[in-house]
C-alpha cells in the first residue's frame, strides 16, 4: 500500500525558505520532490499576495555556491546534511568520512554495538544506513551505522539478494580447474607398473572427487 503524500503547511514552506536560497534547495531541505514542494508553495501567499513559490525564485542563482569540484571541503557539513547545498554534487564516501572526522557519528553499529576492527587495515564492518530508505536525506536523525548482520536484518535498503548470492556462491573458474596432466616421470613410473595405456593416458587412475 503506497504511503500517503506528505502534507506541507505554510509554516513548513516558510521555514525551508528561511534557510535556503532557491525553491529547489527548499524542496531538498524538506526531503520532498520539487514537484511536491511546488504544489504547496503555489498554494500559499506572502503578505504582498505573491505565492511563496514566486517569492522564493532565484533564477540567477545569486548567492548559491558553484561547485567546480565534487566534495569541496570548504562547504560546512551541516549545510550538506540539512539540504542547504545540493548533496548530489558530493561524493557520499567523502561525506561519510567527514561525518566521522567531525564527530557527527560514531563508527559503531547502532543496533548491537559492534565495533571490532579488521587486523589487516583497521576497518570496522559497518554500513551507513538511511532509516527512511531515502539516500538523498542526509539529515543526522536519518543516519545510522549498522554492522553487516544488522544491516541484513534491519536496514531499509539491505544488501540485495542477488548480491548476497554472488558473495556466497563459489563459481569454478578456468584458473580453478585442477591440472591433471602427467609429467614424464609419472608416465614412466606408470609404464613400469603396467598401468599406463596410450588410449587412456593415466587419467582414469586419478580421483576427481
Amino acid at each position: 500500500m503506497p504511503r500517503p503524500s506528505k502534507i506541507l503547511t505554510k509554516e513548513d514552506i516558510v521555514r525551508a525558505q528561511t534557510v535556503t536560497r532557491s525553491n529547489m534547495a527548499a524542496a531538498r531541505y524538506l526531503h520532498v520532490s520539487y514537484n511536491h514542494y511546488k504544489k504547496y508553495a503555489r498554494m500559499y501567499k506572502n503578505e504582498d499576495g505573491v505565492t511563496l513559490l514566486e517569492a522564493h525564485k532565484n533564477q540567477s542563482g545569486e548567492g548559491i555556491p558553484k561547485f567546480a569540484v565534487a566534495g569541496n571541503k570548504e562547504v560546512p557539513l551541516l549545510d550538506l546534511l540539512e539540504g542547504r547545498v545540493p548533496i548530489e554534487h558530493f561524493d557520499p564516501r567523502k561525506i561519510k568520512a567527514r561525518l566521522l572526522s567531525e564527530a557527527k557519528l560514531v563508527e559503531v553499529c547502532d543496533k548491537c554495538g559492534f565495533a571490532e576492527r579488521r587486523v589487516t587495515d583497521q576497518k570496522i564492518p559497518v554500513i551507513l544506513n538511511f532509516k527512511d530508505g531515502n539516500k538523498k536525506n542526509w539529515h543526522l536523525d536519518n543516519l545510522e551505522f549498522l554492522c553487516y548482520n544488522c544491516s541484513f536484518l534491519y536496514a531499509a535498503s539491505p544488501i540485495e539478494e542477488k548480491r548476497a548470492e554472488a558473495m556466497e556462491d563459489y563459481v569454478r573458474t578456468k584458473e580453478d580447474e585442477p591440472d591433471w596432466e602427467l609429467d614424464e616421470h609419472h608416465i614412466e613410473h606408470l609404464k613400469e607398473l603396467g598401468l599406463y595405456k596410450e588410449e587412456k593416458p593415466g587419467d582414469e587412475y586419478i580421483s576427481r572427487l
